[in-house]
């Protein structure tokens, strides 16, 4: 009798763990509200991304405990700067040697470019807009759009009018809110509320607008070489986005619903998708020689994920598993370049994924620096990789 009794007590419990865990998975609040979509079918490494190891054996400079290279640029001095996840930014020879911390932001930088007076202008996805002098100070330019917040300001380009152009991912979920960037980034892929937007900040009039917004992540952007048109990366949709800089308040969504109309049917849009289904997710871009400009790809595409595109509630569950659960891809070293038109003209791989989230390259007349979201060195080839087969 005791022993059934104990039985009886023990298939109770068991049941009782079973139906809280249930319950939990079910209902336990998340801070996403997944929106369903449909998401392409993967292409896949084929055709000009046909699999290769041009970017594997990587050389690297020792950034003396600094992780996260995040980006890279030359500056007009001749140095090599880049950012790194401790705030600092970093300046050193192209050699790697003379480094010495230039500035720190009390954030975390992501994007930046250089103004005409020598500036850095810093997009922090922190703090906002930034510019820093050339002797380290830091002057917050814009952190508001009117009364909303630039919740992740992650890419910046400076126009020949001075004019600048920022990349603010997510206006739901500021990294930190949220644990940081790679922790925001994943709730709002996962959730595809596409919030992202692309702003413009004048420097004459100290006014920020809206160029363009309900893309899903804005994850950096680059200029045309007329200056005419902005290229964006919308990461959560594998896809980059080609948009005219004099666009005002554009919803991306119907600027997608024009370009999928039939031909004649609409008006020219202001905004059209250059490259579509992509194999990765698009991180960074970045103008380099020749015409080209260089995206990175932060993870390859996961099945698992693009199967849940339809299944919101499936998403939501998976945010209640430990994070060791989380449907992330394993990584893959992948850099192209592409031309104004959509071309793309170079692909590099790396397999192994050695060096972590390869997002994008920062080239220079002898040098392909890789630049990296949590990289503990600084990754970089010969440029004659690029005559590689």
């Amino acid at each position: 009798m005791a022993k059934r009794t104990l039985a009886k007590t023990l298939g109770w419990g068991v049941g009782g763990i079973l139906l809280a865990g249930a319950a939990y998975l079910a209902w336990w609040p998340v801070p996403i509200r997944p929106v369903a979509w449909t998401a392409p079918a993967a292409p896949g490494y084929q055709g000009v991304h046909a699999p290769n190891q041009r970017l594997a054996g990587l050389r690297m400079i020792d950034l003396k405990g600094e992780v996260g290279p995040e980006h890279i640029a030359l500056g007009k001095d001749g140095k090599l700067y880049t950012t790194v996840l401790s705030g600092n930014i970093l300046r050193m020879n192209p050699d790697g040697s003379g480094q010495e911390v230039f500035a720190n932001t009390g954030g975390r930088v992501l994007g930046f470019d250089f103004d005409a007076a020598g500036n850095l202008i810093a997009a922090d996805a922190v703090k906002g807009l930034l510019s820093i002098a050339p002797d380290g100070k830091v002057t917050v330019l814009a952190d508001k759009v009117g009364n909303d917040p630039i919740r992740y300001a992650d890419g910046v380009v400076v126009a020949k009018s001075g004019k600048m152009y920022l990349s603010d991912a997510s206006t739901r979920f500021a990294p930190k809110d949220w644990g940081g960037t790679f922790e925001a980034s994943v709730l709002d892929i996962l959730e595809q509320a596409s919030t992202g937007r692309v702003l413009e900040y004048d420097p004459a009039t100290r006014a920020t607008r809206v160029v363009a917004r309900g893309i899903s992540f804005a994850n950096g952007l680059a200029l045309s070489q007329d200056g005419q048109s902005l290229f964006v990366n919308e990461t959560g949709k594998y896809r980059v986005w080609k948009i005219a800089v004099d666009a005002n308040d554009l919803d991306i969504s119907e600027a997608d619903a024009k370009v999928k109309a039939p031909a004649g049917s609409q008006p020219a849009p202001q905004a059209r998708v250059l490259l579509d289904n992509l194999p990765g997710y698009p991180d960074n871009l970045m103008r380099g020689m020749d015409g080209r400009i260089w995206l990175g790809f932060a993870k390859p595409r996961g099945a698992a994920i693009d199967n849940m595109a339809g299944k919101p509630w499936l998403r939501s569950l998976t945010l209640r598993l430990p994070r060791a659960l989380w449907p992330i891809p394993k990584p893959y070293g992948h850099v192209i370049a592409f031309t104004d038109d959509g071309k793309v003209v170079a692909d590099l791989q790396d397999p192994t994924g050695a060096y972590p989230e390869t997002t994008a390259i920062t080239e220079t007349a002898d040098r392909l620096y890789v630049q990296s979201l949590h990289a503990h060195g600084l990754g970089w080839l010969p440029k004659d990789v690029l005559q590689q087969k």
